[in-house]
């Protein structure tokens, strides 16, 4: 799922909490789970900023779904940092700048702990 974020800013809006904890039940239901958050940010503003920006989302995706989601952090990847990497859209409109402004939260399975 993906969590997107106003310019400059890394809080969590609030319309996207039920779908963070709708995605930690189902993570529960999975053996041997791990979630990945990676965060990302648009290419407006500096590359340090933008790195930062990106670190601060993760983060607070991160913390959300454990402290609200009941994610172990033995469960969770260390969340990532992308910067303005692998943009989804061109950067030369508002639009395409909001889409990149995410957080990209995924539910993998470790094969090993599944034994699968």
């Amino acid at each position: 799922m993906e969590v997107l974020f106003a310019n400059g800013k890394v809080t969590l809006d609030p319309q996207y909490k039920p779908q963070l904890l709708d995605l930690a039940t189902k993570a529960k239901t999975v053996t041997g789970y791990v979630v990945q958050v990676k965060g990302y940010a648009s290419s407006v503003g500096s590359a340090a900023l933008n790195q930062k920006l990106s670190t601060e989302r993760a983060d607070n995706v991160t913390n959300f779904l454990e402290q609200q989601g009941g994610i172990p952090l033995t469960n969770m990847l260390a969340p990532g940092a992308m910067g303005t990497s692998k943009q989804v859209a061109p950067d030369t409109s508002k639009e395409g700048q909001a889409e990149n402004r995410r957080v990209v939260v995924r539910i993998l399975q470790n094969k090993g702990i599944a034994g699968t």
